[in-house]
């Protein structure tokens, strides 16, 4: 059975049998040679503008987890190889979960991954996350030790921001690091972001627009920063390293939200006077050439 019609649901787990997790039954078998067709096309076009603007962590990552144009991966395959890394494993979902579920996951090394994969009249963007967003975007980062620690610990501090009222500043965090990060790397920036590196046209922007800010990390700055969700983003935060992430993070959050509590909210494209602003002149933030994935 096929569900490349143009009746076809948009999302058709929408409806499936959920457990109290909210994870689903993949049911890879029921893709069409379409939909395998389509995960190709976007893999092929993704890896070809991402060499040289990717971290290379991403790169290799997706080399050993055997990422590549042959078809939508199964998750329970993709998830041995995972486990076999970084411990963390990939579970199917239909659709965005509840917060205190996707928290949970985390907590637990689980990453809920959307099974469905945009249709073809959505095939250059599409506003929720489909199974390539999430497959190409966010899972090789997990096979990164120090980031799949940091990953761990946002699910422990989600829950923790939830008690607080607080889950507002903690979104941003995750909105400008795992999914639209940059990383200093081989003397430039790179792209570590899954908003990021499942786009073509923002890898393109994030890197080489002259209108973004781009800002040295600042966790505090950050949590009071408001983001765009329907367009690119127009400020990019920038780490030195996935260790200096995890640092940085890795602590009780509760006078850091004391501290953005009594000040007003930024706006997207704001900077102020404290920002760490990396222009030309600081660091050469377009791409140059990088070898193959190895």
């Amino acid at each position: 059975m096929t569900l490349d019609t143009k009746d076809a649901p948009k999302n058709r787990y929408a409806g499936a049998p959920r457990a109290a997790d909210f994870t689903i039954d993949q049911d890879w078998a029921s893709y069409s040679a379409a939909e395998h067709d389509r995960w190709d096309r976007l893999f092929r076009r993704q890896l070809e503008v991402t060499i040289g603007r990717a971290s290379q962590t991403a790169l290799n990552a997706m080399a050993a987890l055997q990422l590549s144009a042959s078809g939508i991966p199964d998750m329970e395959q993709l998830s041995d190889r995972l486990e076999a890394i970084t411990g963390w494993r990939v579970v199917p979902v239909a659709e965005l979960v509840p917060d205190e579920v996707f928290f949970d996951h985390l907590a637990n090394r689980r990453f809920p991954a959307g099974a469905f994969i945009r249709p073809e009249a959505e095939f250059d963007y599409l506003q929720e996350p489909d199974i390539f967003h999430d497959i190409f975007g966010h899972v090789p980062m997990l096979a990164n030790p120090v980031f799949a620690d940091f990953m761990e610990a946002y699910g422990k501090g989600g829950q923790r921001a939830m008690q607080l009222s607080q889950l507002h500043n903690l979104a941003r965090l995750y909105w400008y690091t795992v999914e639209f990060g940059l990383i200093r790397e081989a003397g430039g920036l790179r792209i570590y972001g899954a908003g990021i590196l499942s786009s073509p046209n923002e890898t393109v922007f994030a890197l080489e627009d002259d209108s973004p800010n781009r800002i040295g990390f600042d966790l505090a700055r950050i949590m009071r920063t408001k983001y765009i969700i329907d367009d690119f983003q127009q400020t990019y935060f920038v780490i030195d390293s996935f260790e200096a992430l995890l640092e940085a993070c890795y602590k009780d959050f509760g006078s850091v939200y004391g501290d953005v509590k009594i000040k007003h909210d930024l706006e997207p494209d704001e900077t102020i006077q404290t920002d760490a602003i990396i222009t030309r002149g600081t660091l050469d933030y377009f791409r140059t050439k990088s070898g193959p994935l190895s």
